[in-house]
Order: structure tokens, then sequence, then C-alpha cells
């Protein structure tokens, strides 16, 4: 039975099913964003933005100068590259070591390992962050804890510039492993187990099977992982603002706390703030187009 819509309606149903789509896409990400961009090459200070009676001109690129030019950018820079590092390096691998020992059912108790490794995820930022500044604390349990093997010892984790990012980096393997401990042991099981059972009767050994077959087979996952790492990290703020609120001497600020202070605190400086979260998006973006880049040059397909 042949349909007797004619082009022009469905070409009109087209766009009635695609416009609230478009519409919300372009109120909650395209227009906010372009609207950032903008704000950030002009000097406004508050007040009207648009008609006639709006107060500020273009700048250029003035506010991304003064951001490269102040050390406190670099410190918060310095200390995002540190968190994506921890996250590529110590989180993701953790995380599948944590999911291949379970997977693969080296030790017991693995339905208690999981629920105990996962558990930190589903309780709030704020709370963990206030639980490990307290233990953290020059009075807290690990200054008690350091004094058994040494009376002596100080607890200068808190005050001293160049240690006090140290206890954040911890805090963050602690919080977030549990989600890639998740994300791999899921894709884990979804490997034909008699793909692995073949490679046992064929004389593979564990370390040939983790390489030659269940690597490969995961290096979307990986690439995936990587992404959110990336992106985890340069977006980094409820963690650091309730435990340290980048002190001390903004030694543990990121780039989103250093823009929240910009934007937030004392004078409000917009176009500054602007210039940083536009900032953070532009590197964001181009590290995980690093990231597919390699992978597609070295890894497999899932």
């Amino acid at each position: 039975m042949k349909s007797h819509t004619r082009p022009d309606e469905r070409l009109r149903a087209y766009f009635l099913l695609v416009l609230p789509a478009v519409t919300i896409y372009f109120a909650v990400i395209a227009f906010p964003t372009i609207f950032s961009i903008t704000l950030s090459l002009t000097d406004y200070s508050g007040g009207i933005v648009f008609g006639d009676r709006a107060d500020w001109s273009f700048v250029g690129f003035k506010h991304y100068f003064r951001m490269f030019r102040d050390q406190y950018f670099w410190i918060a820079f310095k200390n995002n590259i540190w968190i994506m590092l921890m996250s590529l390096f110590i989180q993701i691998p953790l995380g599948f070591t944590l999911a291949y020992t379970i997977f693969r059912k080296l030790i017991v108790g693995r339905e208690f390992f999981q629920t105990i490794i996962y558990m930190p995820t589903i309780i709030s930022c704020i709370v963990v962050a206030v639980l490990w500044q307290t233990f953290f604390s020059p009075y807290g349990p690990i200054t008690d804890f350091m004094r058994l093997f040494n009376p002596l010892w100080e607890n200068n984790l808190a005050n001293d510039p160049n240690l006090a990012i140290l206890p954040v980096l911890f805090v963050m393997v602690w919080y977030y492993t549990g989600m890639y401990l998740i994300i791999f042991l899921a894709n884990l099981q979804k490997i034909d187990s008699q793909i692995l059972e073949a490679a046992q009767i064929d004389g593979a050994n564990e370390r040939q099977m983790l390489f030659n077959i269940i690597l490969p087979a995961l290096s979307g996952v990986v690439v995936v992982t990587a992404i959110l790492a990336i992106s985890g990290s340069l977006k980094s703020f409820d963690l650091i603002f309730a435990m340290t609120s980048g002190n001390p001497a903004r030694r543990t600020s990121v780039l989103a706390l250093y823009m929240y202070d910009n934007a937030f605190k004392g004078s409000p400086d917009y176009p500054l703030a602007n210039a940083i979260s536009t900032f953070m998006v532009a590197v964001s973006f181009a590290l995980i187009l690093v990231t597919k880049k390699l992978e597609n040059r070295f890894g497999g397909k899932e």
C-alpha cells in the first residue's frame, strides 16, 4: 500500500519532531557557550547586557592575556594537570586491575570487595570532603597514627604549600576509582567466556589472555574512561572547594575554583571568569581529540 504523504508534509513533520530538541539544545548549551565566549572578549562589569543602554565594548583577547600573566592561573592549571595525570595513570589502571581481579575470580569475596570499592562514589562529595579534611587535619587520626611511629612527627599537610595537594589527590583516588571499577567490570562481563576458555585450552597463560584478548577488546572502553578522566579533572571543583577552598595561599586551587573566585568573590570580573571557562573547554576538547587520535592509530576496536 503506497503512502499518500506529500514530501512537504514529511518535511513539516520532521521539523516538528526535532524542533523541541533543537530549542532545548540552543537554550541550554549553544547560546550559553556563545554568550560566554563573547563576554570574555568584552569589558562587561555588570548591569544591562542587551539594548541601547548596554554599557560594555569589545576589548579582544585582553582578558586572556591577563589570565596567562596571573601566577595563580598557572598554579591552578598545574594542579589540574596533576589531577588529570593521577586520573589517567592511577585511577584508571587501578580500577581496571581491581575489575580484572574480580572478573577472573582471583580473590574470594568478590561481591564484598566490589561493594566496598564502589561505595564511596554514592556518598555526597561534600560529606567525603569534610570527612577527609578532619582525617588529615593536624588534630586528626592521621596525626595520632603517625605519632605511634614518631612521637615528634608534625602534621603540616594542610599548611605546607608544597604538600597540601597530596591529600586532595589521595581522596580523589579513593573517591573515583570505584566508578572505573564498575565501568571495566561491566564491559569485562561482555567478553565471550568461550573465547577465554578456548585460549586456556590452547595453553595461553593469564598474561597472554590479558594482553592478546582482554585489553584489545576493551580499547574503546579505555578511551571512554580516558575522556571521562580528562573532562572530570578539568572541571574538578566541589571536592576541593569543600576540602581546602584552594588554600593554603591558593596552592590547592584548580581552574574551576580560580574561575569561581574571579566571578563571585570580591569585585566580580565576569570577562576574566568567562575567559577561564573558555580556556578550560578548549583544553578539554584538545586533549579528547588527542586521545581519539591515539586510539585510532594504536588501539583496536571494541
